[in-house]
């Protein structure tokens, strides 16, 4: 029998593929969340604005819904709010850098065995490692 926590990743994996999967086949193009969201900001997504929308609505609402129907879920998030905004500002940055994100990059690139996608994902989970490394263990801040 698989932990609780090993189950959860196996069916998220396979939804986040399963979506990437759908939203080529429904679209023609890359389901990258930064993609989304820039086209969104700069205007560039006028023309499939509620396509955009409704994925992200669909990106900030499932993940609670999914917590209440399963009893809820420790994720072990800190509680400093400037932590987490740090740390958002600076995943921002990093998808604006690597022009794309680890929906787009590693689950779409790799999946359509792209090196770029995959070239970017070693650095996404290098960087990963290096911020828990430094973060948590050297610095003691998370």
């Amino acid at each position: 029998m698989m932990e609780d926590d090993w189950v959860r990743g196996l069916i998220g994996g396979l939804m986040i593929g399963g979506a990437g999967a759908l939203f080529l086949l429904m679209n023609g193009r890359i389901m990258g969340a930064s993609g989304i969201i820039g086209g969104l900001v700069d205007g560039s997504g006028r023309s499939n604005r509620g396509e955009r929308l409704a994925f992200l609505l669909g990106l900030v609402l499932v993940p609670p819904l999914l917590v209440a129907l399963s009893g809820g879920v420790d994720t072990g998030l800190t509680g400093n709010i400037w932590l987490l905004v740090a740390a958002g500002g600076l995943v921002g940055f990093g998808t604006r850098l690597a022009n794309g994100c680890t929906s787009g990059h590693g689950v779409c690139g790799i999946s359509r065995l792209s090196w770029r996608g995959m070239a970017a994902t070693v650095a996404y989970i290098a960087a990963g490692g290096a911020s828990v490394l430094v973060f948590r263990h050297w610095l003691g801040v998370i």
